[in-house]
């Protein structure tokens, strides 16, 4: 909470000055009673009818008063809740930013959205709610306890057994409830992570019929969800019945013990009025409590889980450059192995080099370990052994800025922003229209975004849905060359092409951009066949590399690609 609660910090003026206005409120409403007490002690008996009206007119002013002053501190409350968690949200978005992928793994994507939005939400209600009623309740019930010492304090014992039971009764039910609002947004994570695959997915599932299956997919998250949620709600219900059952059982007491003292003259009737008035001041508050130790529990158990990441440690820091970590290839590994869960490798001892401007090809079943390979060149993970090289550098020792500047890629599955293509292919980098105009040209793009309705400035739906695969791809590619990259890597950017546009694409970046270095995964032995070097994996190990033709004669499985692919050997 230490970390969360450093947000209220820049706030602190805020706060005091809605904590002093509360504390007047209270004041003005503690002082009420008092004034009823005095008007049914002193002035009914002696009808002086003046004096009931001066002390009714001071207890409407108090009210209003009061009433002025919560108003004024609960919109202060909103001001200073409200832009702590703007300011929280906007932290955590950026700490989620700079997670390596293995820390994102970790928690995975579903889970990071959670916090981002349920979990910052619960913790502006808790904030919210504290600065409302944290301060005012505490104030009433401490305040109407020392009033009622000094005027009875035989009732006041009766009261402070009854307020004391009541919290501790809060405080059991709070400690049970905060690991169970826990397990609940844990749940409400695995609700995001389905909608995220059925929105994203959306077509295959029509395509396939699965509508019913995901239903019940999507039934059996929101089952655990409210099970978690009920089994949270059942702690926390506890606390408003047995409050109210305790305030009423003090109540009884109190009516009780005072109508005693009543009877034996040790006791005015105004007084028992206004210790009446207390007690209802203090209740409502108490019940007040109860319910803002529900806020709180569920804040808590939020915050906690944002600081999770907030205070992950940095990944990935650029280690001091050493002497023999120059002078290496442009793109190279050496002996490098990788394994994301720890137990089979899913990349071994692979090893190749190449020279700046050159042409790689990566080839292999599904599962081979191609994108793995790229991963590491971007450093998206570390490798457990070896070394990767990057413009003549280990990788580990280059920052992230200056590692991922000097490439341009397109993987599979990208998305579209829900907003022109010039701003698709941009992507937010203030890219000049001509360099955007140039890129799309290159990729093949130009023709058909000539066509559309405003050409640069048509507006792209959601996941670019109103473009085919090969249109988006071509777009994909355009934005990974308008920066124009060192180094540009393309895993399957051409599955959607036919092979005329493929074949016009690849033509065209090596014409284009004759000094990029140019890293290509594909299944299509025609689009790798002008590569300087080509890699064949299987089950996360290099099995060959070499030229096109020199893999022709010495590598059997690409022999047999070529075949299929290409209708026989050259």
């Amino acid at each position: 909470m230490k970390t969360v609660l450093g947000y209220l910090r820049p706030h602190a003026p805020r706060v005091a000055v809605g904590v002093t206005v509360k504390f007047t409120a209270a004041v003005l409403e503690l002082l009420l009673p008092l004034l009823l007490a005095h008007i049914i002690d002193d002035c009914v008996p002696l009808r002086d009818i003046s004096a009931i009206r001066r002390a009714g007119g001071l207890m409407l002013l108090m009210a209003f008063g009061a009433a002025f002053c919560n108003i004024t501190a609960n919109r202060m409350a909103a001001w200073v809740s409200m832009d702590m968690t703007r300011q929280l949200r906007r932290d955590l978005y950026r700490r989620t930013l700079f997670l390596s992928q293995a820390q994102i793994d970790r928690f995975s994507a579903s889970s990071l959205v959670s916090r981002l939005t349920n979990d910052t939400y619960h913790v502006h209600q808790m904030f919210d709610k504290i600065q409302r009623g944290g301060i005012r309740a505490p104030m009433l019930v401490l305040g109407g306890l020392v009033l009622t010492f000094f005027r009875a304090p035989p009732l006041a014992l009766v009261q402070l057994a009854v307020c004391s039971a009541t919290f501790f009764t809060i405080w059991m039910v709070t400690r049970q409830g905060i690991p169970r609002y826990t397990g609940a947004q844990e749940a409400v994570d695995t609700i995001v992570r389905v909608i995220r695959e059925n929105a994203s997915g959306v077509r295959v599932v029509k395509a396939l019929t699965c509508q019913g299956r995901e239903r019940d997919r999507f039934a059996a998250a929101s089952q655990s969800a409210r099970q978690a949620e009920e089994a949270a709600g059942q702690i926390m219900a506890a606390a408003n019945p047995l409050s109210d059952f305790l305030l009423n059982l003090g109540l009884v007491l109190v009516v009780l013990a005072g109508a005693l003292l009543v009877d034996r003259g040790r006791m005015a009737s105004g007084q028992i009025v206004a210790f009446l008035s207390y007690f209802t001041l203090i209740q409502t508050a108490t019940l007040g409590l109860a319910k803002l130790f529900v806020k709180f529990s569920k804040g808590v158990a939020s915050a906690r889980r944002i600081e999770e990441v907030l205070l992950i440690p940095e990944d990935q820091l650029a280690q001091l450059s050493r002497p023999e970590d120059a002078g290496g290839p442009e793109l190279g590994m050496e002996n490098v192995s990788f394994s994301y869960l720890g137990v089979e490798k899913d990349l071994d001892g692979a090893g190749f080099s190449l020279n700046k401007g050159e042409m790689l090809g990566i080839l292999g079943p599904t599962g081979a370990g191609k994108t793995t390979l790229v991963s590491l060149l971007l450093r998206l993970y570390d490798a457990e052994a070896g070394v990767v090289w990057v413009s003549g550098q280990n990788v580990s020792t280059l920052s992230r800025e200056m590692l991922r500047g000097r490439f341009g890629a397109v993987f599979q599955n990208e998305a579209l922003l829900n907003d022109s293509v010039y701003e698709n292919i941009s992507f937010l980098r203030n890219i000049p229209r001509e360099d955007v105009i140039s890129a799309a040209k290159t990729a093949q793009a130009w023709d058909f975004i000539e066509a559309l309705p405003e050409g640069l400035d048509t507006r792209l739906d959601i996941r670019g849905a109103n473009l085919s695969g090969g249109q988006r791809q071509r777009l994909l590619i355009a934005r990974a060359l308008a920066a124009h990259p060192g180094i540009l890597i393309l895993d399957s950017a051409d599955s959607a092409l036919d092979y005329r546009t493929a074949a016009a694409l690849h033509t065209a970046i090596r014409r284009d951009c004759p000094h990029v270095t140019l890293a290509v995964i594909s299944e299509r032995v025609a689009s790798l066949r002008e590569s300087d070097r080509i890699l064949v994996l299987e089950d996360g190990v290099i099995t060959a590399q070499g030229s096109h033709s020199q893999l022709l004669k010495t590598c059997r499985r690409y022999q047999r690609m070529a075949e299929l692919q290409m209708g026989g050997l050259e």
